[in-house]
């Protein structure tokens, strides 16, 4: 679960360093190359509504197989488009189908798992979505280097491909006892996740996660590229590396929960994290400022799949529906966390930019403060 939400993710962000390339591939305005990741993501986002209910009805393993075998095809074909316009209409479909993997399997996960391993597996597979957004970039220079940008679509769906047959041979069939309820009843129902107050408070944490991981790297990138740093963009590429170390937290999440106690730490994290960011604006020693962003990251690591606990674990019957919403309100966040900090950055300095996203995780914190002791 954790290699394949690692590899299906990788199809998310490995356009991100291509922009260029399809600028003068297809002859395209910046904003239109732009596109080419923008449109998976919306499509990714509105998607995670389709799916909740349905898996909720029909199980989850079924919705994982189709997802990955459509994505397999789609992005074979992909490597052949030669037009920007069918390009745009692959990645839609992309998306569709990753949309169908990767939030149920969160779903799956807490119901195949005994409630102690619960976190340990939801810290894992959690931890392969956080390291497909430095990754992905990595993987796309590289293949573009020596096979050429079209190489990336196939040595992705040569992967997945592998991986559908592992998704197909090694996960169990889990145990569903809702089948019997209307479709249409189940997405009447999602209005509930809005009426139960701990959910709120976790929805709300969801998006303030990748909404500040992803902003806090883009005001990093021109924050190190600027006097007095003068980093070049591999030495910048390197320190978006070294965050994939502090995503490891994800793995220990329930260790470290059982050790501090589950809701201190999910509290203290928040705390770290606010600080981090605050005194990376006040800039410094550049080894000190990237040791903050790694602890920052490791921060947000470890808060991802702690959150996602409280959703299943107050969800109830409605997980699935739950936990795709929540996938929603995380790719929202991914997409106004940049588009803030390049905002703000234009409009005043570095260490307000940096302060302005340390206050919005304190909210975070206050947040936690709603969620059960127990």
């Amino acid at each position: 679960m954790t290699w394949s939400g690692l590899v299906i993710l990788i199809s998310m962000y490995f356009t991100i360093p291509l922009t260029t390339t399809f600028i003068t591939e297809y002859d395209i305005t910046e904003t239109e190359a732009v596109w080419v990741g923008s449109s998976f993501s919306m499509s990714y986002a509105i998607c995670c509504f389709l799916y909740g209910p349905l898996s909720d009805r029909f199980g989850r393993k079924i919705f994982l197989i189709i997802g990955i075998c459509i994505l397999t095809v789609v992005t074979f074909i992909g490597g052949f488009v030669k037009s920007y316009e069918i390009l745009l209409f692959i990645r839609v479909l992309q998306a569709m189908a990753a949309a169908a993997f990767v939030p149920i399997s969160l779903v799956y996960t807490a119901e195949v798992f005994p409630s102690e391993k619960r976190l340990s597996a939801i810290g894992m597979i959690s931890s392969g979505f956080l390291i497909a957004s430095v990754v992905a970039q990595v993987f796309a220079i590289t293949i573009e280097t020596h096979f050429g940008w079209r190489g990336n679509f196939f040595f992705l769906s040569f992967l997945y491909l592998i991986t559908t047959f592992l998704v197909f041979l090694y996960l169990p069939k889990e145990k569903n006892d809702t089948k019997q309820e209307n479709i249409l009843k189940k997405y009447l129902k999602m209005k509930n996740l809005l009426l139960n107050p701990i959910l709120v408070g976790s929805f709300i944490i969801s998006l303030m996660l990748l909404f500040s991981l992803i902003g806090m790297y883009t005001i990093l990138g021109k924050l190190l590229s600027a006097e007095p740093y003068n980093f070049t963009d591999n030495q910048i590429l390197y320190v978006r590396g070294i965050g994939i170390l502090g995503t490891f937290t994800s793995f220990f999440a329930s260790k470290i929960a059982k050790k501090v106690g589950f809701h201190r730490a999910f509290r203290t994290s928040f705390i770290i994290a606010a600080v981090s960011l605050f005194l990376i604006g006040l800039g410094g020693n550049p080894m000190f400022v990237i040791f903050l962003s790694f602890i920052f990251v490791a921060s947000i690591s470890f808060i991802v799949p702690t959150n996602i606990t409280v959703i299943n674990a107050n969800a109830e019957t409605q997980r699935g529906s739950a936990v795709l919403f929540n996938a929603f309100i995380l790719f929202i966040g991914a997409s106004l966390g940049p588009l803030l900090a390049t905002k703000l950055m234009n409009i005043g300095s570095t260490f307000m930019t940096f302060t302005v996203f340390s206050v919005i995780l304190l909210i975070g914190f206050f947040c936690t403060l709603i969620t059960k002791k127990d």
